[in-house]
């Protein structure tokens, strides 16, 4: 099965929807709609720029997607720089393993170098295995662990 990726359009909107659900179960699937379609109206969330990126198979059906931005720092790189980092990145269970992510990825790394970037960041929640190999088989380095506290007052 042939992959493409490509820069996601505004006809992406409902099967990118979906998986942005997948990604992140916390927002509800009318939030990520609304804020697709927001990003797509032109009125991005963030003032620094951003790319998603989808991996669609030869019937045209979304399998992946991956949201890269523009940060003006990240853990572990360089501060006087501006990086490239994947805000969220997702490969339907079915086309794991095959490359998708990998592709995706490139897309991202070739937007963020045209930013003028030289590196590019992420990052997973600690007990995610199956994002941190990936990341690890893909180039990225390990610069942190952290647990975040919260408590109420």
């Amino acid at each position: 099965m042939r992959i493409h990726v490509r820069l996601a359009q505004v006809t992406d909107l409902i099967e990118l929807t979906q998986m942005r659900a997948l990604l992140w179960p916390d927002g509800s699937v009318e939030e990520h709609k609304q804020e697709l379609s927001s990003a797509f109206a032109g009125e991005p969330v963030s003032t620094l720029p951003g790319a998603t990126f989808v991996a669609a198979s030869e019937d045209g059906a979304q399998v992946g997607f991956l949201e890269a931005g523009l940060r003006s720092h990240a853990d572990g790189c360089d501060p006087l720089r501006p990086v490239g980092f994947v805000e969220g990145w997702f490969v339907d269970e079915a086309y794991r393993g095959r490359g998708i992510g990998k592709e995706l990825l490139r897309a991202a790394e070739d937007w963020a170098r045209s930013q003028g970037c030289r590196e590019m960041a992420s990052d997973a929640l600690i007990d995610n295995e199956t994002s941190i190999n990936a990341h690890t088989a893909l180039g990225f380095k390990v610069v942190d662990r952290c647990v975040h506290f919260r408590k109420e007052l």
